[in-house]
């Protein structure tokens, strides 16, 4: 019984009546309450019934109510999401009922046995009995859906939204028919509010940590739901860390852009990440021009297994290009992204190939197979320490492998070759920096030569640095978030390092934007805000 009943309400939370159930409904209440007024009014003025008369009304009422329903579309909002201005929806369809009746009475059926003090009394009271009763019922389904649901939310995490805004009103309303989550109401920093209740729960205010945890001990919180990435940057210092301290879950509701190509979201609530608490906005470009500069051209992306590279690709693959060449060492990871491809764009022309930069025979035989225009040169040893302990690799790979993917540019007349760089390469005090540095040296320095004329080709050799890429292979945060989850400690190469940061989509929209305006020799530098220290 039990399992049949989570099952009926499990319905209820994914699916909605059909259109036809409620125009019906909605009928069904009209030609009721016209019967009981019809009837009604004659038993009161104790005039005779002209049966004839009833069942013309009775069509009448009937008729007029789909008409009404159908221009005011009353049937089809959802009953459980109602709000204020369904009741003019049903006002206004209503009001067509009285008036086509009215007609009917006063002009097509005088034989009705009524004066015209009572029709107009029939008339009103028709339209108030069918309005009463339809906001009724509505009411009842709406009372009756919330207590089913309170039933089976028992087990759902209560949490509190964050903010009294629009969005955070909206995201309240999203989740009514969650099966997670269970909202008990809305919290705000500060001393008191004169707002008491919002989308009809409660708005708690908190002025500091005490306050905060008699709160969350009193209605039994399990969680903090923000609805704006600001919020999370606001109160960073202040309710995260009340939350940390707690033990409640903090989330956030996804952005628009982590919406899916249909539109939807595959999760409307998930934990707050790292990078939901960056500094800044994220960053956006004009992805037009950028097209335009790859459109119908070969492309060749070196690394193109890793993250960076492999998001490159994926932004590589909406742009209309030729062909796309995907160069890796990595035999598993690369043919991952091979399926992923197939599966996810279809209509594109790209090669996978396994080699490695280190090896100039392999190298010259991809650029003469399929003569790339643009390269975007990704393949780079990035892991710090592991660099420190293996420094040949990181040069042979670094410094050897960018010089053979730069020389073979030139000598097969690629257009353009872009390197991705990294910070770590300013001032350099690691062997990683140090390698990404002298790579860059090179390939600024054969641009130069070929400017000058002392080197034969045109390729334009550009550079793209930037900080920490936050979920790459290479990134020092999912490593943080191991050791915290862990209970610590967290290590890292110097108490004073710091850090600048980036999402994966950023980074490589910053390379491709650089791609475009790059003239040649040049490093572009992201300014992205204030250096973070991880200490």
């Amino acid at each position: 019984m039990k399992h049949a009943f989570d099952r009926f309400i499990h319905y209820l939370q994914k699916n909605y009546f059909s259109y036809w159930v409620i125009l019906g409904i909605d009928t069904f209440i009209a030609l009721i309450c016209t019967w009981v007024s019809f009837i009604g009014i004659h038993y009161i003025t104790e005039t005779s019934k002209e049966i004839t008369s009833l069942f013309h009304i009775l069509a009448v009422s009937v008729i007029s109510s789909v008409l009404g329903a159908t221009l005011f579309h009353t049937y089809r909002n959802t009953i459980r999401f109602s709000q204020l201005k369904e009741l003019w929806r049903l006002a206004g369809s209503v009001l067509i009922k009285a008036v086509c009746i009215a007609i009917v009475i006063w002009f097509l059926l005088p034989q009705t046995g009524l004066h015209n003090s009572q029709k107009i009394i029939f008339v009103l009271f028709d339209a108030m009995l069918t309005f009463i009763v339809m906001v009724g019922v509505r009411m009842q389904l709406i009372i009756v859906y919330e207590f089913l649901l309170n039933v089976l939310n028992k087990k759902n995490m209560r949490i509190l939204i964050y903010g009294i805004d629009d969005k955070s009103v909206a995201l309240k309303v999203r989740l009514l028919n969650s099966s997670h989550y269970k909202v008990v109401g809305f919290c705000i920093y500060g001393t008191g509010n004169s707002i008491r209740r919002v989308a009809d729960l409660p708005v708690y205010s908190f002025k500091d940590e005490e306050c905060f945890n008699k709160l969350i001990h009193k209605k039994c919180i399990g969680g903090i739901l923000f609805a704006r990435y600001e919020n999370t940057r606001e109160e960073e210092g202040r309710l995260l860390q009340y939350c940390k301290r707690n033990g409640l879950k903090t989330l956030i509701a996804p952005s628009i852009s982590e919406a899916d190509e249909n539109g939807s979201f595959h999760q409307w609530v998930r934990p707050i990440k790292i990078e939901d608490l960056l500094g800044r906005s994220e960053i956006h470009i004009n992805m037009e021009e950028v097209m335009t500069e790859f459109c119908g051209k070969v492309v060749l992306v070196t690394g193109a297994a890793g993250s960076i590279g492999s998001e490159l690709c994926r932004q590589l693959a909406q742009m209309n290009i030729k062909k796309l060449i995907m160069f890796d060492s990595a035999e598993s990871p690369l043919h991952n992204v091979r399926l992923e491809f197939e599966k996810n764009y279809p209509g594109l022309d790209f090669v996978p190939v396994i080699g490695d930069v280190r090896v100039k025979e392999r190298l010259r035989m991809v650029f003469d197979i399929y003569h790339p225009q643009v390269i975007f040169h990704a393949a780079a040893y990035k892991h710090v320490p592991l660099m420190e302990e293996n420094p040949c690799e990181a040069v042979l790979v670094n410094v050897v492998g960018s010089r053979q993917v730069a020389d073979m540019a030139v000598e097969y007349g690629a257009e353009k070759m872009i390197m991705v760089s990294t910070d770590k390469a300013v001032n350099p005090t690691n062997v990683m920096g140090c390698s990404k540095r002298l790579a860059e040296i090179y390939v600024q320095s054969l641009g130069c030569a070929i400017r000058e004329g002392k080197v034969k080709g045109h390729t334009k050799f550009i550079t793209t640095r930037f900080g920490n890429v936050l979920g790459s292979n290479g990134s020092v945060i999912p490593r943080f978030k191991e050791q915290i989850e862990n209970g610590g400690p967290v290590t890292v190469t110097h108490p004073d390092i710091i850090r600048f940061f980036m999402t994966i989509p950023e980074a490589c929209r910053l390379v491709m934007e650089a791609a475009t305006m790059g003239e040649g020799n040049e490093i572009f530098v992201f300014e992205m805000g204030k250096a973070v220290k991880i200490v």
